[in-house]
């Protein structure tokens, strides 16, 4: 059996409405870039070594790694926010974390919070946190949407 490991990561983020609340996901990460792959959801560890890119076009159909959060309403008014953050050690021959937050929320809260929950990770692990990136994505419900802010691992 072989095993890959990601080299390479970046970021993915998109939001949209839609007549039910799957449509408005599968909306959401069409608009990401990521919706016509099938989506392989990570427990949220970096590689050593991984680098960032720019988004590529992904092949229609393959299986992707993929850390992410994402929030559905069907409240109209409600704010809805989603973040992914990437926490990068110093020694960068040690993994890095990556945290998911999403929240009926601000998103500035939202990012915040995403980002603090990579200083704890960091701080269980007594590991020296180089740098921390992130996103996130928000929205005002219409009718019924979806935020999806996502990190893609690739080879």
């Amino acid at each position: 059996m072989m095993v890959h490991t990601p080299t390479k990561y970046f970021f993915a983020k998109g939001y949209s409405e839609g007549e039910t609340k799957l449509n408005s996901f599968d909306n959401a990460l069409l608009k990401a870039g990521v919706g016509d792959t099938n989506l392989i959801r990570l427990s949220s560890i970096v590689p050593p070594n991984c680098q960032p890119v720019e988004p590529i076009k992904l092949p229609g159909g393959a299986l992707i790694p993929v850390a992410y959060s994402a929030l559905t309403s069907d409240d109209p008014g409600t704010i809805i926010s989603a973040s992914v953050a990437i926490g990068i050690p110093r020694d960068e021959t040690l993994a890095g974390v990556i945290m998911e937050y999403s929240d009926k929320n601000r998103p500035d809260e939202v990012e915040a919070k995403t980002r603090q929950m990579v200083v704890d990770a960091f701080a269980f692990r007594k590991r020296e946190l180089k740098e921390i990136k992130s996103i996130v994505i928000s929205t005002e419900v219409e009718n019924i949407a979806t935020v999806f802010a996502g990190i893609v691992l690739w080879y």
